[in-house]
């Protein structure tokens, strides 16, 4: 059964195979008639090829003929034509030429003209500016004579006027160069007196302990501080002492010592060396006046601390202060001469702060001192200003009083006033002379008096 259905099949298969085969052959012979149709076609279209080409040649013949006959036609009409153009253009340019020669001849004859009416109007412009520059000229020149004559008056009034001026000037300044000089020259002696002042010790102390009190006297009352106060049994005097108050109320004050010291030429001698930039000097003399400043101190510290008698310290004054800034500059030496003599260095001003710090505590202590007679007095004022309230309160009712006595009778008045108006007033004269007659006018007089 098998075999036969796939007999079937190749039966089926085969046939197909001869249709597919035969389908072939009739589109093979299909496309071989169009094939040959084709070919016939392109033979028929190659023989009309050579026909149109044929055609083209003749036609292409014949034009080109054609256009030679026609260029030909119209290189001759050109030439006519740009002979006629030229036969034109000659006899127009002979026509404008004439024309041209004609118009220049006549701008010719104008241009003559106007030139020579020209020349005779600058001609009388050339007269007529000649003579007016002329005028001005002369003129000018008149002006500038005046001008200069002018300038040159006012130039001699003002020469003589600043000469005067500067003349003046110069002698002012020659008279106060001349008093300068006078002022120098005092200036000078008055150097040289200060220099021997200060290159003699004692004249030197003198002006420290001057300068010294001028301080004292211009901070500090009278009654504040002493000179030459005696500190210590003996002979030796302090210059000048602060009054402090004492440890008691009843007893001695308590001093302040202040001594003037001037160490001067070992001063100068530092100022030298600091000049000269020497270091081996300004140490030296550095040193010699930090020896002469603790010699100094010592003296102090020995002659005028006295406690209780005197602070437990003292101060030395120093009266200018480049010295004492130099003392302050040297390291540690302030601190020594107050550690070491129990001495308190000051310059004028550093004093003068030191003087009025004082001062305010001195005026702190007289306020702090009379404060109990103050409020003492304030209790007595307290005490009659009681007095004084009950005065014022007695016053006050006594016035009220009066014041009640007074708008009575005012009411009592008007009540009279009332009851008086049908009363018929007597002429002035007669009424005066009824009360008096009666006595009424001087018990009004007396109570209008009183």
């Amino acid at each position: 059964m098998m075999e036969q259905a796939a007999i079937i099949a190749v039966i089926i298969g085969l046939a197909l195979l001869v249709f597919l085969l035969f389908q072939l052959q009739q589109r093979i012979n299909t496309l071989r008639d169009q094939m040959d149709k084709l070919a016939a076609g392109n033979l028929h279209l190659e023989k009309s090829q050579e026909r149109m080409e044929q055609l083209l040649r003749e036609e292409m013949s014949c034009n080109r003929e054609e256009m030679n006959v026609t260029a030909r036609q119209g290189r001759e009409e050109l030439s006519n034509s740009f002979k006629t153009l030229s036969d034109s253009l000659s006899a127009r340019m002979v026509e404008m030429g004439n024309l041209q020669q004609y118009q220049l001849d006549g701008f010719s004859q104008q241009m003559a003209h106007l030139t020579q009416s020209n020349e005779q109007k600058l001609e009388q412009m050339r007269g007529t500016i000649e003579e007016r520059v002329r005028e001005l000229q002369k003129e000018n020149a008149q002006k500038l004579e005046q001008m200069r004559t002018v300038v040159d008056e006012k130039l001699h009034a003002t020469l003589e006027q600043r000469l005067g001026e500067s003349f003046k000037l110069v002698s002012e300044r020659l008279e106060q160069v001349h008093k300068g000089l006078g002022e120098m020259q005092a200036l000078a002696s008055g150097v040289g007196d200060l220099k021997k002042v200060l290159s003699n010790v004692k004249s030197r102390g003198t002006w420290g302990e001057v300068q010294l009190g001028n301080i004292l006297e211009d901070i500090l009352a009278p009654e504040q501080y002493g000179s030459n106060v005696a500190v210590k049994k003996g002979a030796e005097r302090v210059e000048f002492a602060v009054k402090l108050p004492g440890p008691d109320k009843e007893g001695s004050p308590l001093w302040l010592p202040i001594d003037a010291k001037f160490p001067l030429e070992d001063y100068h001698r530092l100022l030298e060396a600091y000049d000269g930039a020497d270091l081996a000097a300004i140490e030296q003399a550095g040193k010699n006046l930090e020896n002469r400043i603790k010699a100094q101190a010592k003296e102090i510290c020995s002659k005028y601390i006295e406690p209780p008698a005197t602070t437990d310290f003292a101060i030395m004054f120093l009266p200018t202060e480049g010295l004492y800034a130099e003392v302050l500059r040297r390291p540690g030496l302030f601190e020594n001469l107050r550690q070491d003599y129990r001495i308190t260095v000051a310059g004028p001003t550093t004093l003068a702060a030191l003087l009025n710090s004082l001062s305010m505590g001195f005026r702190t202590l007289a306020i702090q001192k009379r404060s109990g007679e103050v409020w003492a007095i304030l209790g007595a004022i307290k005490s009659e200003f009681g007095k004084f309230g009950m005065v014022l309160e007695k016053t006050r009712k006594k016035l009220q009083e009066a014041s009640n006595s007074i708008e009575e009778a005012a009411r009592r008045s008007r009540v009279m006033e009332r009851k008086l108006k049908e009363v018929e007033e007597l002429p002035e004269k007669q009424a005066n002379e009824l009360l008096s007659a009666e006595g009424y006018g001087e018990e009004i007089a007396a109570g209008s008096d009183s």
